[in-house]
């Protein structure tokens, strides 16, 4: 194991030592973004999908 290796866990340790399980009202929160950024995302995607497949066709 080389010297940047060793540099490099114990960073990963420091971080592991720092972190905390959340409380349920941070984890409910989280999970709250998390679900709206996905829905956002796949209603985003479906209308790009609704104009790349429909738009097209009513035009000519």
């Amino acid at each position: 194991m080389s010297l940047t290796d060793s540099i490099k866990l114990g960073e990963y340790i420091r971080v592991l030592k720092l972190a905390r399980k959340p409380s349920r009202e941070e984890f409910i929160m989280i999970a709250k973004v998390a679900g709206a950024g996905i829905l956002l995302i796949g209603f985003i995607g479906f209308v790009i999908y609704l104009l790349l497949t429909e738009l097209p066709g009513n035009i000519f």
